[in-house]
This record gives structure tokens, sequence and C-alpha cells, in this order.
């Protein structure tokens, strides 16, 4: 496990540790300017499949953090990332919206509602009966049943609403078959995103601020993980767990750099 002085690499999440209700968290824009500047390679991560990695840094951007698009993750480019690799030029029937559909597309795969390879169900704002009860006669038809993300709830000014977790659950039980889910707490959502820019685990960090998904998923992915308190965990949370991050800080600003490096000095 590598000391985070021999990281190379950066995996990190997006809500909690980077912005919190669209606005740059301390530390967050410096930070990631701090990897520009060390030549790092990184990429932002997040479970929610709704927007395409262009909405995505739009949306960054606007709460003031600047962030290509080819550096964002999402839990619908893995997605199609692993439908691609099991079954390339594949069908699918999908629930979602255009992260998960535009990747899908990208990646070579065909829509339709008539006898698909998969049925995919990702994040929306617009559940559909009707669509819901397609998906379940597809799979119960032999369509293979895969899951964007397994987030139960998701959070809205009103409070929380039902996610991607939830609306499975609602298919699993009328159809007795379980989703394969790609994204957190699933270890392959982050082998795909080292993939993505070529970093190995040995030397590479993730940050996130949930226990039961960034940092599970960062054991067992082999990473050096780094829990952060600007989100949903508290201590109480990681009492919890029978795991443990490599550490807990109290947000990104403590990665910061204090000294200058060789390079910088005349």
């Amino acid at each position: 496990m590598a000391r985070r002085d021999e990281i190379e690499c950066w995996l990190t999440d997006m809500d909690g540790v980077l912005v919190h209700e669209n606005r740059a968290l301390p530390g967050a824009a410096e930070l990631l300017q701090q990897w520009r500047d060390e030549g790092k390679p990184y990429l932002v991560l997040t479970n929610n499949s709704i927007y395409t990695p262009r909405d995505l840094s739009a949306r960054l951007r606007a709460s003031g953090l600047e962030v290509p698009e080819e550096a964002i993750w999402t839990s619908a480019l893995a997605t199609a990332s692993f439908l691609k690799s099991q079954m390339p030029g594949g069908s699918a029937f999908v629930i979602g919206e255009a992260g998960i559909t535009t990747a899908l597309h990208e990646a070579g795969f065909i829509m339709t509602d008539t006898k698909p390879d998969y049925v995919v169900v990702g994040e929306t704002r617009n559940y559909s009966f009707e669509a819901i009860t397609r998906a379940i006669r597809l799979i119960s038809a032999g369509a293979r049943f895969i899951v964007t993300n397994p987030d139960a709830t998701g959070p809205s000014a009103e409070g929380p609403m039902p996610a991607t977790g939830a609306v499975a659950a609602l298919i699993t039980k009328a159809t007795g078959m379980e989703p394969y889910v790609v994204g957190k707490p699933n270890p392959m959502m982050f082998r795909s995103a080292l993939n993505r820019i070529g970093a190995h685990s040995e030397n590479t960090g993730m940050i996130g601020d949930r226990m039961d998904t960034d940092v599970v998923a960062g054991i067992e992915a082999g990473l050096h993980t780094i829990l952060v308190l600007t989100g949903i965990s508290d201590q109480a949370e990681i009492e919890k767990y029978p795991f443990r991050p490599d550490e807990i800080l109290s947000g990104v600003r403590d990665l910061l750099r204090t000294e200058p490096l060789e390079s910088d000095v005349i």
C-alpha cells in the first residue's frame, strides 16, 4: 500500500468531497490545480448516471471548479465500458437519462425494447410505470439485468427521493432476478477508472466521503484510501464499520502541498 507521498495518480469522489450543494468545498480548486501542476493523472468519479461528463464539467465550472470532461468518470461510463467488454455491439433496453444512453451509444450499443441483450437501469427523475413494466417482462424473458449504481435514495431540496437502487429493488421483487451493479461499492468502478488513465492500484489514491461505497470499494481495489469529513461521514459513522481508510482528513484542503517542489526552488 502506497504512502501518500508515493501516490502518482488520484481518483476522487465529487459530491461531499469537491462540492457540496453546487458550491466548491475549501481547498478543492487548489487541489485540482496542484495535481495539474504536478502532472498527476486524476479522475473525478460519481455514481450519478443522469449526466454526461460534458454536463458535469459545466456544473462543476459553475461551482468554481475547472474539471475537463475527459477527467470525469461516471457509473454510466463504467457500465458502458463493462457491457462493451462483455458483449461488443450488443443491445439494451434502458431506463435512464442522457448520461447512460449517451455512454451506451458511444460504446456501440443499440437501444431497443425488442429482445435486448440487457436491461439497464440508471438514475432518472422520470421513472415510468410503463417502462418499469417493460423491463420486468424483458428480464423475465431472459434479458440480463444491469444497474448503474446501488444508491436507494438521492438528495433533493425537499428531502430524500427514490433513486436507482429503489427502482431496481422493485424490478427484483417482480422478477426474482438480482441485478449486476457496476457503480460503487463495486470495485470495478475504480478498476475501470484506473484503466481509463493508465494507472496502477499500488500508486493510486482515492478520496471519498462515504465508508459504505468509496472506502470499501477503494480498499477492495487495492487503493490508498482517504475519507474526508465534508460529506455524510463523521466519527460515529466511521465506528460502525469493521474496516478503516488509510487516512481520515477534515477535508481536501488537508491534501494541499505546503512546501514547494524542488523544481520550484531556484
